[in-house]
């Protein structure tokens, strides 16, 4: 019997908080779990959690007593002396381990705490995850019990005075359950390598040997796999060799530009399963086919506050004001921009993730997250999103018919006014003024802002095609590859300095 046919005991359903109320309730008993265990640790003595618990409304009292925090302010505050080894400070006991996220606003890499607790409580949403299969048509459940291939950071963590740090999926690896092992592939051989490269060459040595059902990554560093496989091996698609290939799940960025691309290397149609698992915590999952969006983890380990993302939350510069409004879920509206604030079993309180969700259904509380509050491009008012980017490139995909695996844009001065200068991936002839056309008119029909600028101070759109091996050279060059790293659709400051440098250089080889 496939896994997924098995009838939980009611013993074992309520072991894992399988939804049985309103999302509302839920996230309140998630706070008080939170505030309860955290309250004797020295930031719950400092906001005197125990006061917030007796309170009729701990959620209010919880938003009013604690101040929202972004990564530099709870790490100059707080997370810093978890790092010099003391104990209780947001969370009980020491910090053994830190996820190293990409530090694209506020850092140049940021050490984001995780704890048993937090891995325990992502371990028992994937479970829930996997459960949700029952929710989809026509799966192929006897792939369940194959290879599962995870292409994430290494597990050969970096080893500092009592702490180890890494990309969570490298931490998350290390410590798989022992009944989990044996579907898991690359192995803890391949998995242990640092250079990105050398476990790729390595996967593909190995991948006659597995039989695969799953592979999970993020879509880029999955594709490049995948055609390296079929390159070498000289198949016609990946089914050649993994005919029980039935799921592909996802996170970290939009799949739709990938896709068309994607789907040329498969022989058969295969279930696409979104997730939004960040270096934080495990915050929402695809739990049905053809859903909107991803359901939010409401009854786990994140209480959850959305933040209007409006000019009297964020500033200019798109930073946080220092006493933003908050809602909770049963607060929200559908359609409305929120930047996430998560409060979670590894200390991380009223935190502002960086990441911008838009709700398509509240009811069934699914989101999309719609780009990153820093990554939001508004030169002169155009407001235009990471969505509203991803749409407008998979539509000018479909209309010339090409495959765009990756793009990212940079707003410039131009003449006395602005414009945009995109760079796109593409490997197959087009032109690019006629790119150019159907990413700006795209635009134009999904964003009114943008309509209404592009007709007074954004004066002009640049279009750049480049191969996609220039984009993964580039991460190469910033040791960013593998793992969750991905390229960032909006280019500002340093970063778009080293991207002008890296192509001029390019340009003076090529020559």
């Amino acid at each position: 019997m496939a896994i997924i046919d098995i009838h939980l005991p009611k013993s074992v359903a309520k072991a894992l908080h399988l939804p049985a109320n309103s999302p509302e309730r839920q996230q309140i008993r998630v706070l008080k779990k939170l505030l309860r265990k955290a309250r004797f640790t020295e930031f719950g003595q400092f906001y005197r959690f125990d006061e917030i618990l007796l309170c009729k409304n701990p959620a209010k009292k919880f938003r009013q007593q604690v101040p929202a925090f972004n990564y530099s302010s709870i790490y100059r505050d707080w997370w810093h002396k978890t790092l010099d080894g003391i104990p209780d400070v947001c969370w009980p006991g020491k910090i053994k381990y830190y996820a190293l996220s990409s530090g694209t606003s506020e850092a140049a890499s940021k050490y984001i705490p995780v704890t048993n607790d937090l891995l325990a409580g992502n371990k028992m949403v994937m479970v829930k995850q996997l459960l949700t299969l029952r929710n989809y048509e026509n799966i192929p459940f006897s792939s369940i019990g194959k290879g599962w291939l995870t292409l994430g950071g290494s597990t050969d963590l970096q080893k500092n005075l009592g702490y180890y740090a890494g990309d969570l999926s490298g931490i998350t690896t290390k410590k798989l359950p022992l009944w989990f092992q044996p579907f898991y592939k690359p192995g803890k051989k391949i998995a242990k390598e640092r250079d990105w490269n050398k476990k790729l060459e390595e996967i593909v040595e190995k991948a006659p040997e597995w039989d695969i059902g799953f592979i999970v990554g993020v879509p880029a560093w999955i594709q490049m796999c995948i055609e390296m496989i079929i390159k070498k091996y000289q198949l016609n698609n990946i089914h050649e060799m993994w005919p029980n290939l039935a799921f592909f799940v996802h996170g970290g960025v939009s799949f739709e530009p990938y896709k068309k691309g994607f789907e040329k290397l498969l022989g058969k149609p295969i279930t696409y399963i979104e997730t939004y698992l960040a270096s934080e915590g495990f915050i929402a999952y695809q739990d049905r086919q053809h859903a909107k969006g991803m359901r939010l983890v409401t009854n786990e380990h994140i209480f959850l506050e959305f933040v209007p993302f409006n000019k009297q939350n964020f500033d200019s510069n798109s930073d946080m004001v220092q006493n933003p409004e908050t809602l909770m879920i049963h607060e929200v509206e559908e359609g409305k921009e929120y930047a996430l604030l998560i409060s979670t079993n590894a200390g991380t309180w009223r935190y502002l993730i960086g990441d911008t969700i838009k709700f398509v259904d509240k009811t069934r509380c699914e989101i999309i997250i719609t780009g990153r509050t820093k990554h939001f491009l508004s030169l002169v008012g155009e407001h235009l999103s990471v969505d509203n980017m991803n749409k407008a490139i998979q539509l000018a995909g479909e209309q010339l018919n090409i495959c765009i695996p990756e793009f990212t844009v940079a707003g410039i001065p131009y003449q006395s006014f602005f414009a945009h200068h995109w760079y796109i991936a593409c490997n197959e002839p087009v032109d690019s003024n006629a790119l150019k056309q159907c990413i700006d008119e795209n635009l134009k029909a999904l964003n009114d802002d943008y309509a209404v600028e592009r007709r007074s101070a954004l004066k002009e759109v640049f279009v750049d095609v480049l191969s996609e091996q220039q984009f993964l050279d580039f991460m190469q060059l910033k040791e960013k590859v593998g793992g969750q790293h991905k390229f960032p659709r909006v280019l500002k400051d340093n970063m778009l300095k080293d991207w002008q440098e890296y192509l001029k250089a390019q340009m003076a080889h090529s020559k």
